[in-house]
Protein backbone atom coordinates (compact mmCIF):
# COMPACT_ATOMS: atom_id res chain seq x y z
CA UNK A 1 0.00 0.00 0.00
CA UNK A 2 3.15 2.54 0.67
CA UNK A 3 4.55 1.39 -2.11
CA UNK A 4 1.25 2.50 -4.58
CA UNK A 5 1.45 5.82 -2.51
CA UNK A 6 4.43 6.52 -3.41
CA UNK A 7 4.10 5.83 -6.83
CA UNK A 8 0.76 7.90 -7.11
CA UNK A 9 2.21 11.15 -5.22
CA UNK A 10 5.43 10.35 -7.64
CA UNK A 11 3.72 10.15 -11.22
CA UNK A 12 1.52 12.95 -9.87
CA UNK A 13 4.48 15.44 -8.92
CA UNK A 14 5.84 14.88 -12.29
CA UNK A 15 2.86 15.55 -14.62
CA UNK A 16 2.61 19.17 -12.26
CA UNK A 17 5.98 20.24 -13.38
CA UNK A 18 5.81 19.04 -17.17
CA UNK A 19 2.90 20.93 -17.54
CA UNK A 20 4.76 23.90 -15.73
CA UNK A 21 7.42 23.50 -17.98
CA UNK A 22 5.56 23.18 -21.16
CA UNK A 23 3.60 26.73 -19.66
CA UNK A 24 7.06 28.47 -19.70
CA UNK A 25 8.37 26.94 -23.16
CA UNK A 26 4.61 28.31 -24.63
CA UNK A 27 5.29 31.90 -23.09
CA UNK A 28 8.72 32.33 -24.13
CA UNK A 29 7.54 31.06 -27.48
CA UNK A 30 5.20 33.49 -28.24
CA UNK A 31 6.94 36.36 -26.70
CA UNK A 32 8.32 38.11 -30.05
CA UNK A 33 11.32 39.61 -30.07
CA UNK A 34 11.84 43.29 -31.13
CA UNK A 35 14.62 44.35 -33.09
CA UNK A 36 15.15 48.07 -34.09
CA UNK A 37 16.64 48.89 -37.08
CA UNK A 38 19.96 51.61 -37.60
CA UNK A 39 22.38 52.17 -40.60
CA UNK A 40 25.06 54.91 -41.76
CA UNK A 41 24.99 56.79 -44.60
CA UNK A 42 28.60 58.32 -45.81
CA UNK A 43 29.24 61.60 -47.24
CA UNK A 44 32.42 62.78 -48.61
CA UNK A 45 33.74 66.83 -48.76
CA UNK A 46 31.48 68.44 -51.64
CA UNK A 47 34.01 68.71 -54.73
CA UNK A 48 30.67 69.02 -57.05
CA UNK A 49 29.32 65.37 -56.94
CA UNK A 50 26.17 66.23 -55.95
CA UNK A 51 26.04 70.01 -57.27
CA UNK A 52 28.85 70.14 -59.99
CA UNK A 53 27.82 73.76 -60.47
CA UNK A 54 28.87 74.64 -56.93
CA UNK A 55 31.54 72.54 -56.05
CA UNK A 56 33.00 74.55 -52.42
CA UNK A 57 34.81 76.73 -53.05
CA UNK A 58 37.05 77.64 -49.94
CA UNK A 59 40.32 76.74 -47.80
CA UNK A 60 39.33 74.16 -45.09
CA UNK A 61 41.30 71.12 -45.62
CA UNK A 62 39.48 68.22 -47.98
CA UNK A 63 40.26 65.69 -46.03
CA UNK A 64 36.98 66.46 -44.24
CA UNK A 65 34.33 63.58 -44.43
CA UNK A 66 30.88 62.80 -42.16
CA UNK A 67 28.53 59.95 -41.39
CA UNK A 68 25.25 60.34 -40.75
CA UNK A 69 23.38 57.90 -38.21
CA UNK A 70 20.11 56.46 -37.93
CA UNK A 71 18.81 54.81 -35.04
CA UNK A 72 14.82 53.42 -34.80
CA UNK A 73 13.75 53.76 -30.98
CA UNK A 74 10.91 51.75 -28.92
CA UNK A 75 8.79 55.48 -28.70
CA UNK A 76 8.81 55.75 -32.75
CA UNK A 77 10.93 58.17 -32.94
CA UNK A 78 14.31 58.03 -34.40
CA UNK A 79 18.06 59.08 -33.17
CA UNK A 80 19.87 60.95 -35.65
CA UNK A 81 24.02 61.29 -34.85
CA UNK A 82 26.54 63.00 -37.44
CA UNK A 83 30.03 62.57 -37.03
CA UNK A 84 32.41 64.61 -38.51
CA UNK A 85 35.69 63.64 -38.71
CA UNK A 86 39.47 65.79 -39.82
CA UNK A 87 37.65 68.67 -37.90
CA UNK A 88 39.52 72.01 -37.31
CA UNK A 89 39.92 72.62 -33.66
CA UNK A 90 37.93 75.47 -32.13
CA UNK A 91 36.00 75.92 -35.36
CA UNK A 92 32.26 75.83 -35.13
CA UNK A 93 30.52 73.48 -37.61
CA UNK A 94 26.86 74.23 -38.53
CA UNK A 95 25.20 71.02 -39.21
CA UNK A 96 21.34 71.20 -41.09
CA UNK A 97 18.70 69.45 -42.76
CA UNK A 98 16.90 71.29 -45.15
CA UNK A 99 14.15 70.05 -46.88
CA UNK A 100 13.83 69.73 -51.13
CA UNK A 101 11.48 72.35 -52.43
CA UNK A 102 11.09 73.76 -56.04
CA UNK A 103 13.78 76.09 -56.94
CA UNK A 104 11.49 78.27 -58.84
CA UNK A 105 9.40 78.75 -55.28
CA UNK A 106 12.52 79.73 -53.37
CA UNK A 107 13.51 82.71 -52.85
CA UNK A 108 17.48 82.20 -54.27
CA UNK A 109 16.35 79.40 -56.78
CA UNK A 110 17.68 76.79 -54.30
CA UNK A 111 16.30 73.24 -54.55
CA UNK A 112 15.51 73.43 -50.83
CA UNK A 113 14.05 75.51 -48.24
CA UNK A 114 17.20 78.16 -46.99
CA UNK A 115 15.27 77.52 -43.37
CA UNK A 116 16.66 74.04 -42.21
CA UNK A 117 13.98 71.78 -40.51
CA UNK A 118 15.30 71.85 -37.06
CA UNK A 119 12.24 69.15 -36.28
CA UNK A 120 15.00 66.69 -38.28
CA UNK A 121 18.33 67.86 -37.76
CA UNK A 122 20.04 71.41 -37.07
CA UNK A 123 22.71 71.27 -34.51
CA UNK A 124 26.39 72.88 -34.17
CA UNK A 125 29.43 70.68 -33.21
CA UNK A 126 33.08 72.27 -31.67
CA UNK A 127 35.76 70.82 -33.88
CA UNK A 128 38.83 69.14 -31.88
CA UNK A 129 41.09 68.42 -34.75
CA UNK A 130 39.67 65.01 -34.97
CA UNK A 131 36.32 63.25 -35.49
CA UNK A 132 33.70 64.64 -33.36
CA UNK A 133 29.74 63.46 -32.90
CA UNK A 134 26.83 65.13 -32.18
CA UNK A 135 23.13 63.58 -32.06
CA UNK A 136 19.24 64.65 -32.10
CA UNK A 137 15.96 62.84 -31.77
CA UNK A 138 13.30 63.50 -34.16
CA UNK A 139 9.62 62.41 -33.94
CA UNK A 140 9.88 61.11 -37.78
CA UNK A 141 10.39 57.63 -37.96
CA UNK A 142 13.05 55.55 -39.10
CA UNK A 143 11.09 53.97 -42.08
CA UNK A 144 9.58 58.23 -42.56
CA UNK A 145 13.52 59.00 -42.65
CA UNK A 146 14.55 56.79 -45.04
CA UNK A 147 11.86 56.20 -47.58
CA UNK A 148 9.96 59.34 -47.33
CA UNK A 149 11.50 62.46 -46.54
CA UNK A 150 13.32 64.65 -48.89
CA UNK A 151 15.91 66.67 -47.89
CA UNK A 152 19.62 67.71 -48.17
CA UNK A 153 22.32 67.06 -45.56
CA UNK A 154 24.58 70.26 -45.23
CA UNK A 155 27.85 71.26 -43.24
CA UNK A 156 28.52 74.84 -43.50
CA UNK A 157 31.81 75.90 -43.55
CA UNK A 158 33.40 77.60 -40.33
CA UNK A 159 36.02 79.13 -41.54
CA UNK A 160 33.11 81.64 -43.76
CA UNK A 161 30.00 83.55 -42.51
CA UNK A 162 27.06 80.67 -43.17
CA UNK A 163 25.05 81.02 -46.35
CA UNK A 164 22.46 78.94 -47.03
CA UNK A 165 21.97 80.03 -50.54
CA UNK A 166 25.66 79.78 -51.09
CA UNK A 167 25.96 75.91 -52.01
CA UNK A 168 29.47 76.81 -52.92
CA UNK A 169 30.19 77.37 -48.83
CA UNK A 170 29.03 73.94 -47.72
CA UNK A 171 31.77 71.13 -47.17
CA UNK A 172 29.75 68.63 -47.48
CA UNK A 173 26.15 68.39 -49.15
CA UNK A 174 23.51 65.30 -50.13
CA UNK A 175 20.57 64.03 -50.25
CA UNK A 176 19.60 63.32 -46.40
CA UNK A 177 19.99 59.45 -45.43
CA UNK A 178 20.68 58.24 -49.15
CA UNK A 179 23.06 56.64 -50.44
CA UNK A 180 25.75 58.75 -51.87
CA UNK A 181 28.11 58.45 -54.70
CA UNK A 182 31.70 59.98 -53.03
CA UNK A 183 34.48 59.10 -56.05
CA UNK A 184 37.91 59.38 -55.31
CA UNK A 185 39.57 62.88 -56.87
CA UNK A 186 42.76 63.56 -57.24
CA UNK A 187 44.96 66.42 -55.66
CA UNK A 188 48.66 67.39 -55.65
CA UNK A 189 50.69 70.34 -53.58
CA UNK A 190 53.44 72.38 -55.12
CA UNK A 191 55.80 74.22 -52.90
CA UNK A 192 57.34 77.24 -53.92
CA UNK A 193 60.61 79.01 -51.95
CA UNK A 194 61.27 83.08 -51.97
CA UNK A 195 61.99 84.62 -55.22
CA UNK A 196 65.93 85.20 -55.14
CA UNK A 197 66.21 84.55 -58.91
CA UNK A 198 66.45 81.31 -59.21
CA UNK A 199 64.10 81.21 -61.87
CA UNK A 200 65.44 83.88 -63.74
CA UNK A 201 68.63 85.32 -62.44
CA UNK A 202 67.58 88.82 -63.54
CA UNK A 203 64.00 88.53 -61.71
CA UNK A 204 65.34 88.36 -58.46
CA UNK A 205 63.06 90.04 -55.92
CA UNK A 206 64.62 93.92 -55.02
CA UNK A 207 62.88 95.27 -51.94
CA UNK A 208 62.33 95.04 -48.25
CA UNK A 209 59.77 91.89 -47.56
CA UNK A 210 61.24 89.28 -45.37
CA UNK A 211 62.84 86.26 -47.20
CA UNK A 212 61.36 83.72 -45.15
CA UNK A 213 58.01 83.71 -47.15
CA UNK A 214 56.87 80.48 -48.68
CA UNK A 215 54.13 78.86 -50.83
CA UNK A 216 52.39 76.21 -51.93
CA UNK A 217 49.58 75.57 -54.67
CA UNK A 218 47.25 72.60 -54.42
CA UNK A 219 45.00 72.03 -57.14
CA UNK A 220 42.06 69.48 -56.77
CA UNK A 221 40.01 67.83 -58.88
CA UNK A 222 36.16 68.47 -59.13
CA UNK A 223 33.35 67.18 -60.99
CA UNK A 224 32.31 67.68 -64.24
CA UNK A 225 35.92 68.75 -65.58
CA UNK A 226 36.49 71.78 -63.18
CA UNK A 227 39.51 71.88 -60.48
CA UNK A 228 40.13 74.11 -57.04
CA UNK A 229 43.69 75.81 -57.24
CA UNK A 230 44.04 77.20 -53.54
CA UNK A 231 46.76 79.16 -53.18
CA UNK A 232 48.76 79.25 -48.78
CA UNK A 233 51.02 81.67 -48.54
CA UNK A 234 53.69 81.62 -44.96
CA UNK A 235 55.31 84.13 -42.76
CA UNK A 236 52.99 86.59 -44.10
CA UNK A 237 53.03 90.14 -42.76
CA UNK A 238 49.39 90.72 -41.02
CA UNK A 239 47.04 93.49 -42.87
CA UNK A 240 49.30 93.36 -46.08
CA UNK A 241 47.41 92.32 -49.31
CA UNK A 242 49.31 89.84 -51.56
CA UNK A 243 47.97 90.02 -55.19
CA UNK A 244 48.68 86.39 -56.31
CA UNK A 245 48.34 85.22 -60.13
CA UNK A 246 48.19 82.92 -62.70
CA UNK A 247 50.20 84.13 -66.19
CA UNK A 248 50.37 82.73 -69.04
CA UNK A 249 53.66 82.22 -70.33
CA UNK A 250 53.89 84.47 -74.07
CA UNK A 251 56.17 84.76 -76.87
CA UNK A 252 58.43 88.24 -75.01
CA UNK A 253 58.55 90.23 -79.07
CA UNK A 254 55.11 90.18 -78.54
CA UNK A 255 54.15 91.24 -75.22
CA UNK A 256 54.12 95.61 -74.39
CA UNK A 257 57.22 95.23 -72.24
CA UNK A 258 59.15 92.20 -73.52
CA UNK A 259 57.87 90.22 -70.26
CA UNK A 260 57.86 85.90 -70.65
CA UNK A 261 54.20 86.11 -70.03
CA UNK A 262 51.12 88.21 -70.49
CA UNK A 263 50.50 90.59 -68.16
CA UNK A 264 47.24 90.27 -67.66
CA UNK A 265 46.71 87.80 -64.93
CA UNK A 266 44.45 84.26 -66.01
CA UNK A 267 41.66 84.85 -64.03
CA UNK A 268 40.52 81.26 -65.18
CA UNK A 269 43.41 79.93 -63.61
CA UNK A 270 44.17 81.73 -60.48
CA UNK A 271 43.44 85.03 -59.32
CA UNK A 272 43.53 86.66 -55.91
CA UNK A 273 44.15 89.19 -52.98
CA UNK A 274 45.51 86.91 -50.12
CA UNK A 275 45.16 88.86 -46.87
CA UNK A 276 48.96 88.17 -44.44
CA UNK A 277 47.50 87.28 -40.89
CA UNK A 278 51.27 87.29 -39.64
CA UNK A 279 51.70 83.31 -40.20
CA UNK A 280 49.69 81.31 -42.99
CA UNK A 281 47.14 82.57 -45.15
CA UNK A 282 45.36 81.08 -47.86
CA UNK A 283 42.67 81.57 -51.28
CA UNK A 284 40.80 79.30 -53.31
CA UNK A 285 39.14 79.57 -56.38
CA UNK A 286 37.59 77.60 -58.83
CA UNK A 287 39.11 76.60 -62.16
CA UNK A 288 37.03 75.42 -65.14
CA UNK A 289 40.40 73.93 -66.69
CA UNK A 290 40.56 70.20 -66.02
CA UNK A 291 43.35 69.05 -63.67
CA UNK A 292 44.98 66.93 -65.65
CA UNK A 293 45.20 70.14 -67.92
CA UNK A 294 46.42 72.39 -65.48
CA UNK A 295 49.22 70.11 -64.21
CA UNK A 296 50.22 68.46 -67.96
CA UNK A 297 49.18 71.22 -70.98
CA UNK A 298 48.90 74.64 -68.97
CA UNK A 299 51.87 76.85 -69.48
CA UNK A 300 52.29 79.69 -67.36
CA UNK A 301 53.86 81.63 -64.09
CA UNK A 302 52.87 81.59 -60.35
CA UNK A 303 53.43 85.13 -59.17
CA UNK A 304 53.02 86.46 -55.32
CA UNK A 305 53.56 90.68 -55.64
CA UNK A 306 55.48 92.22 -53.20
CA UNK A 307 52.48 93.80 -50.54
CA UNK A 308 55.14 96.93 -49.89
CA UNK A 309 55.11 98.10 -53.55
CA UNK A 310 52.92 99.25 -56.34
CA UNK A 311 51.53 96.26 -58.53
CA UNK A 312 53.53 95.88 -61.11
CA UNK A 313 52.90 93.12 -63.77
CA UNK A 314 55.75 94.46 -65.90
CA UNK A 315 58.20 94.37 -63.82
CA UNK A 316 59.30 91.00 -61.91
CA UNK A 317 62.25 92.07 -59.33
CA UNK A 318 58.66 93.30 -57.58
CA UNK A 319 57.52 89.52 -57.22
CA UNK A 320 57.79 87.82 -53.75
CA UNK A 321 57.43 84.59 -55.21
CA UNK A 322 57.70 83.88 -59.31
CA UNK A 323 57.98 79.94 -60.50
CA UNK A 324 55.87 78.06 -62.80
CA UNK A 325 52.29 77.41 -62.25
CA UNK A 326 51.49 73.76 -61.06
CA UNK A 327 54.91 72.25 -61.72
Amino acid sequence: MTFKNFNSVSWGFIFVAAFSITSVMSCKKDDAVIVYDSTEFSYGFHNGQTVPTAPYAGTHPSDFNATLALEELESGNTKITVTINNSLDGETYHIHAHDAADASTTPNGTPYNETPNAAIFAQAAQGNGGSVSISQETTMSYDELINMYEGFFVIHDPLQPINTADISTYLVVGAFARMQTNPTYKSEVFSYAFNTGQLVEDYAYAGTHSTDLTANILVEELADNQSRVTVMLMNTMNGEIYHTHAHDMADPATTPNGTPYNETPNANVFVAPIEGNGGTAAAARISTMRYDDILNTYEGFFVVHDPLQAVNTADPTTYVVLGVFAR
